[in-house]
């Protein structure tokens, strides 16, 4: 499995990345599947151009503009699967939480590997997801109510 590391940029890796960031945005306007990448090379050598997918620009160009930002990214594959440690960094809860809360009372699904517990990156996403969703839905809720209680400056 690769590493699941998040990498922190250095304030000159976060220039580089908004610098590239920006360049990569004007090539994801198009319609066709693939994006064409020049490839300079050394003296006397001829150019190379690449195709690359469109998502994969796209998921480039996303992971630059948060390194830009001074945030630390990593890249999991889908059908990655996560230890509790992994998990619990991923959702920004403790272990215990986790394991407690979350694993044993069913809300993520999880399986064992010997006596480790493992959960799938999918799934904790989808947990992730619903969570947001809540947030958002109480969030719309509490703004309604003060509102309808006259305003008070929303």
């Amino acid at each position: 499995m690769p590493t699941l590391d998040p990498v922190l940029p250095t304030p000159e890796d976060s220039k580089l990345a908004n610098e590239a960031s920006r360049n990569l945005l004007p090539l994801l306007g198009g319609t066709e599947p693939g994006v064409r990448i020049l490839l300079p090379h050394e003296k006397g050598e001829p150019e190379e151009t690449i195709i690359l997918p469109r998502s994969a620009v796209q998921l480039l160009q996303n992971l630059l503009t948060q390194m830009a930002r001074g945030n630390a990214v990593s890249l999991v594959p889908q059908h990655a699967e996560l230890t509790t440690n992994q998990a619990a960094d991923v959702l920004g809860v403790s272990r215990p939480y986790l394991v407690n809360e979350l694993l044993e009372k069913g809300e993520i699904p999880y399986h064992r590997v010997g006596t480790h517990r493992r959960i799938a990156f999918a799934d904790l996403m989808e947990y992730r997801k619903k969570i947001d969703e809540r947030h958002e839905e109480a969030m719309q809720k509490l703004a309604n109510i003060a509102q309808e209680e006259g305003g008070m400056g929303y």
